[in-house]
């Protein structure tokens, strides 16, 4: 079985560094290691031309010319040769039996499609060492439990992968592709979760194996999707691919359930009616009353799309 690792990078010629010296380092190489750069992101070029050739990294440099998250994954996958794609992103440094038991899982489940794992967190000094039992689930009302980062247990089915950390079998994804409908000028929020519940949706397994890990260091974003502070354009656009994944992707009862919860009730990051009131009564009622509106403006638009693709026969 080849394996291939993919890396989208741009403008992180320090992270990637650490990433590809994580990759030299696994107990069982990757058999080829592609990265994906902006042609114009000089640094990371020039980083990389510093690596070649290098006999102990099989390394492709994909060149991408659209900007964001979802083109240069889409260029990845066009480049990647391997039986199964493992990918992580430019900011994370991969354990050194990750690689291995990737490749291990997917040699004994033929049925297996997508494999994902923990991502440990270092934020500020520490790593999130918190426990949660749930991870990577799509509930009946439509909320979204990632967890990825704090999963705990053995290996077990999902609903979701996190983009830091999953894997990928060939056959699974030779007709499926990063939704390039998300907005976003870069991150393009939620990409992970549209395509990895594309995959299942499709009739395979995917599994959550805490053991097949990551450390990840969230580094700085160049667009609208600041880590720390987005604006109300990157929340609004975060929420429209939200509602246009869950739209697309659950069955139409599921589907008007997750549309009204999130109307009505909604989370802290996606809030609804409930909390649109409860921010009336707050000092920074103004700022969560923007939020809600944004939040509501992309869910709206959303909903639209959704509706004339579906008219129109776009393929979701």
């Amino acid at each position: 079985m080849k394996l291939t690792v993919l890396v989208p990078t741009f403008r992180r010629p320090d992270d990637l560094a650490r990433c590809l010296a994580a990759l030299q380092r696994q107990r069982r190489a990757p058999d080829e290691v592609v990265v994906v750069a902006r042609p114009d992101d000089e640094a990371t070029h020039a980083f990389l031309r510093d690596m070649l050739p290098n006999p102990a990294m099989p390394l492709v440099i994909a060149p991408v010319e659209l900007p964001g998250q979802v083109a240069a994954l889409n260029r990845g996958l066009d480049a990647a040769s391997g039986d199964v794609i493992a990918i992580t992103d430019d900011d994370a440094a991969p354990h050194a039996d990750w690689v291995e038991r990737i490749a291990a899982a997917f040699e004994a489940d033929p049925r297996l499609g997508a494999l994902g794992g923990r991502d440990w967190v270092h934020e500020k000094g520490r790593v999130l060492d918190g426990e949660r039992p749930l991870v990577g689930k799509v509930t009946p009302s439509g909320k979204i439990i990632g967890n990825h980062h704090l999963g705990v247990g053995g290996a077990r089915e999902v609903d979701i992968l996190k983009g830091a950390n999953m894997s990928y079998r060939r056959a699974a994804i030779q007709n499926i592709r990063f939704d390039a409908r998300l907005r976003g000028a870069g991150a393009q929020v939620h990409n992970d979760m549209a395509f990895s519940m594309s995959v299942k949706k499709a009739g395979w397994k995917l599994v959550y194996d805490p053991r097949v890990a990551v450390d990840h260091f969230p580094a700085e974003r160049f667009d609208d999707d600041k880590r720390d502070a987005q604006n109300l354009l990157a929340i609004r656009n975060a929420a429209y691919n939200l509602h246009l994944i869950l739209h697309d992707k659950l069955p139409p009862v599921r589907r008007e359930a997750a549309w009204l919860w999130y109307a009505l009730i909604g989370t802290r990051v996606y809030p609804g009616l409930a909390h649109a009131a409860l921010a009336l009564r707050s000092k920074a009622g103004a700022a969560q009353l923007s939020r809600w509106r944004a939040v509501r403006t992309g869910a709206w638009e959303a909903r639209r799309d959704a509706s004339f693709n579906r008219q129109t026969g776009v393929p979701a």
